[in-house]
């Protein structure tokens, strides 16, 4: 596995493009973090709105990437194009968020794929993350957001957090159609099922419109 460097060019959290994206991710509906200002190991946040209903909203990056499989998504951890709103229901936000939250803090530092994975897995042997012992959702219906090279937009669509399901589980539809699918670390804690649905219900970002309850936040 090739090893990612830490070198000025990926530091993707430049305090000026911070500042440039800020305005643009809020705008986007790109946003973070339920609690406070302040991510993990100090990486801020600005609260771009706060609700009551538990669910949370926030842009992730290729810092999100799988952590196991599919090997060649694997790679998109240092991906700066990487523009992926997401909200998360009020149980995936206390269960799955904090295991993003734990990968971006290990990308930042620099560590490789396999090194986040390893890190990883014993954070959760550890108990340092949530366990995953149910289902929970999260929605990525922006018409704004780009999964990387080769996907872009690809399709609105549900994330269910299913611990330990394989793909054969969801029909052993085909990576990437418009049938459900495991996408991310089949047979792991971590387990994602993608379920595309229809483009004209993408969401397309209304700036400085009013929003539900949720808290958002946008990465600064």
């Amino acid at each position: 596995m090739h090893k990612v460097r830490s070198t000025a060019a990926r530091r993707v959290h430049d305090g000026t493009r911070r500042r440039n994206r800020a305005g643009e991710e809020r705008g986007a509906g790109q946003y973070f973090r339920p609690r406070d200002d302040k991510g993990p190991d100090g990486v801020r946040f600005q609260i771009a709105q706060d609700g009551d209903n538990g669910s949370v909203c926030m842009v992730m990056r290729g810092f999100s990437a799988p952590t196991y499989t599919p090997a060649q998504f694997r790679e998109i951890v240092y991906d700066p194009t990487i523009r992926a709103p997401i909200c998360f229901t009020a149980p995936a936000a206390r269960m799955v968020m904090p295991y993003y939250e734990l990968r971006t803090k290990f990308a930042i530092a620099g560590k490789s794929p396999d090194q986040i994975a390893e890190s990883l897995q014993a954070a959760y042997v550890k108990g340092e993350l949530p366990r995953r012992d149910g289902v929970s959702f999260a929605y990525m219906w922006s018409a704004d957001q780009n999964l990387g090279s080769g996907i872009g937009h690809w399709h609105p669509h549900m994330m269910v957090f299913s611990p330990y399901y394989e793909n054969s589980m969801v029909g052993g539809n085909e990576f990437g159609s418009l049938l459900p699918q495991v996408s991310d670390d089949a047979g792991t804690p971590f387990t994602v099922v993608v379920i595309p649905i229809d483009d004209r219900l993408a969401v397309k970002a209304a700036r400085n419109s009013a929003v539900d309850g949720s808290r958002r936040a946008a990465l600064f």
